[in-house]
């Protein structure tokens, strides 16, 4: 009887491991694949047990980053009184609603000369939106960006004033800022040139739970199957990481353009090092004059606040899983809460309260030195302002 027994206990333990295994398995099995590898599960996984974050990072500039073109959105930014840029009285691009979607088209002379539509959307609409077309395996920018300062349309930083343009291609090393991944295939031109090319039906929009969080595949198999366990497994917790690496993590795409990049930084994790992906440029993080436009983590770094802190990062003020964009009144409190006996001047106090604005006098928008755009009929190119990242008493 003790035998039988013995092998009744061990069946029945055999019995529940193959039941926790093939649970695991099945769950496994039913989570999507993922184009970055087989650790990925995609968004729409997360989105199961995080529907809170889900909703307000819907609206977050790190989420809309990117995204593909939808008609009805695009017609709101434009009104038939508002869709033409002349250039001059020959060369005009207008904005047009057509049977296949919506166009950038360019006349000469009331001659139609280049129509590319719109397919995917670049920026989070807070200072502008700039739009690019497919063209094969080839992304390229739209000569027109729409601009939410002055409500209305100027050509693309960087584009030339006497003439439309079509033809500047947007590589990978733009979509590692502003999406979360796209398979890509160098091929060799002419000589030692090549080039790229980009897989449309890889490319994942936008800056996802994974690009931060590292691959999430294993974390999630683990919490469906263990619903009760409240402490994240198998997933990066930032305040589980170093100053650095925390810092390293929004550097990724907060250092600015100056830095080489040394290989793709798709690949990179919370915890790698970012000098495995970046060269340095001569001056360094927190040297030299940063430009306000990319340069975040650099101008933080140069800031007495983070110098005189031994635990200041860019979380300290930003939480990714908020749109708390432009709620200078938030942000004031996050200055309070380190700084709650700093005595101002009686010309600052007579300013107005405080407490509710620390910002625009200590991190003030300033014009990009390398970003402008050019407005329609006016000879001067229009500032790109954004908010300095060095805290300071500015003039």
């Amino acid at each position: 009887m003790k035998g039988i027994k013995r092998i009744l206990i061990i069946l029945g333990v055999m019995a529940g491991v193959v039941m926790i295994l093939s649970r695991c398995m099945n769950t496994d099995d039913d989570l999507p694949k993922d184009i970055r590898g087989e650790a990925y599960t995609g968004a729409a996984t997360c989105v199961k047990c995080h529907q809170e974050i889900k909703q307000s990072f819907a609206h977050d500039a790190h989420g809309l980053s990117s995204k593909p073109v939808y008609d009805q959105e695009l017609l709101k930014v434009f009104t038939p009184d508002a869709n033409v840029f002349n250039f001059d009285v020959h060369q005009k691009v207008v904005i047009e609603k057509r049977a296949g979607g919506i166009f950038q088209v360019a006349y000469v002379d009331g001659k139609e000369v280049r129509a590319e539509k719109f397919d995917m959307i670049f920026g989070s609409g807070e200072k502008a939106y700039t739009y690019a077309y497919w063209k094969g395996k080839k992304l390229y920018e739209l000569p027109l960006s729409y601009f939410s300062g002055i409500r209305n349309w100027a050509i693309s930083p960087g584009f030339s004033k006497q003439t439309f343009y079509y033809d500047r291609p947007i590589g990978s090393r733009c979509l590692e800022c502003h999406a979360s991944y796209v398979d890509k295939k160098v091929i060799q031109t002419s000589g030692v040139s090549t080039d790229e090319e980009l897989e449309r039906g890889t490319l994942i929009y936008g800056i996802d739970c994974e690009r931060c969080h590292g691959p999430g595949r294993k974390h999630a198999v683990f919490h469906l199957e263990n619903p009760e366990e409240k402490t994240a497994k198998f997933i990066t917790i930032y305040k589980t990481l170093s100053r650095k690496q925390k810092m390293d993590a929004c550097g990724v795409c907060h250092s600015g353009n100056s830095l080489v990049a040394q290989k793709s930084v798709f690949g990179f994790t919370p915890g790698d090092n970012i000098d495995d992906y970046y060269a340095q440029d001569f001056l360094g993080f927190g040297g030299g004059d940063p430009d306000v436009h990319g340069n975040q983590t650099s101008m933080l770094m140069g800031s007495n606040c983070y110098r005189k802190s031994k635990d200041m990062t860019c979380q300290s003020c930003h939480n990714t899983h908020e749109n708390s964009k432009g709620n200078l009144k938030v942000y004031s409190q996050r200055c309070i809460s380190c700084h709650q006996s700093t005595k101002h001047s009686e010309v600052t106090l007579a300013k107005g309260s405080l407490n509710a604005n620390c910002i625009d006098c200590h991190m003030p928008k300033e014009a990009s030195k390398l970003i402008t755009f050019q407005q329609a009929g006016k000879d001067d190119l229009s500032p790109y302002l954004l908010r300095s990242h060095r805290i300071a008493i500015h003039p």
